[in-house]
């Protein structure tokens, strides 16, 4: 079952979870790792490099993401009427946190007026350049939203294991497998 029903999530939905997941936290340690590394280490260009190209690829598999959401029925949410809304409203909050760590990552990385490269198979051109202080405002707002995006995670994350251990819903299994 590659699609959503609106009692399950399908096989595209699940991988784009958890490759977004995947990619949030590797993004997250390769960014605070960066932060060590001196200036003749080798991982000092490698780094970014890799950073921008998978940050990159998060950009547009989140995009994929939302027309995927679009076109698709949406599970039941499970949980009282609190529970609900506070799904929603995480769920709105890491699409948005996601949005701007990736937009501010961009604008960082765009500054100079270059492109950035993705695994050197293609450029994605710098469109917006000039703003005053670009990079030092974008680097303040890449960490703050990446790190409240990790945490918000974080939360996510034992939301789910609490519906699944505690209340005995099936929200987790939903998200490792398409239910019947």
């Amino acid at each position: 079952m590659l699609r959503n029903t609106s009692n399950s999530y399908g096989w595209i939905a699940i991988a784009i979870h958890w490759l977004s997941a995947l990619a949030v936290i590797g993004l997250f340690a390769l960014g605070y790792w960066m932060l060590t590394l001196s200036y003749y280490d080798p991982w000092y260009r490698l780094g970014p490099w890799w950073h921008k190209s998978v940050g990159l690829t998060l950009l547009a598999l989140t995009l994929l993401r939302a027309v995927w959401t679009l076109l698709n029925p949406k599970p039941t949410l499970r949980g009282s009427t609190y529970e609900v809304s506070a799904a929603k409203l995480g769920h709105l909050l890491l699409y948005g946190l996601l949005l701007v760590t990736m937009i501010s990552g961009y604008l960082i990385s765009t500054a100079d007026g270059s492109g950035i490269s993705v695994f050197d198979w293609f450029e994605v051109p710098a469109l917006i350049t000039g703003i005053p202080q670009q990079e030092e405002l974008a680097g303040d707002v890449h960490w703050y939203a990446a790190l409240s995006l990790v945490i918000l995670a974080g939360v996510h994350g034992i939301a789910a294991l609490r519906h699944h251990f505690w209340d005995k819903h099936d929200t987790l299994k939903r998200m490792l497998r398409p239910q019947q």
